[in-house]
């Protein structure tokens, strides 16, 4: 009865420790510079999100 415990504490343990991104929103992504005429209207307000998110958040400058 305790191997069985044992086994999923340890399964447990082992998914909580891949639960973390590793790195803020700047330390990971970067300006979407890509034209807007190669996008979508719903990629290009998308890209316009992502990118004032960064200027508010990393100091990304146009």
């Amino acid at each position: 009865m305790v191997a069985p415990k044992i086994l999923a504490l340890a399964a447990f343990v082992a998914l909580a420790a891949c639960q973390h991104a590793g790195g803020s929103f700047c330390d990971v992504e970067k300006p979407n510079r890509n034209p807007v005429e190669d996008m979508t209207p719903t990629e290009s307000r998308s890209a316009l999100a992502h990118n004032l998110k960064g200027a508010k958040l990393c100091g990304w400058r146009p």
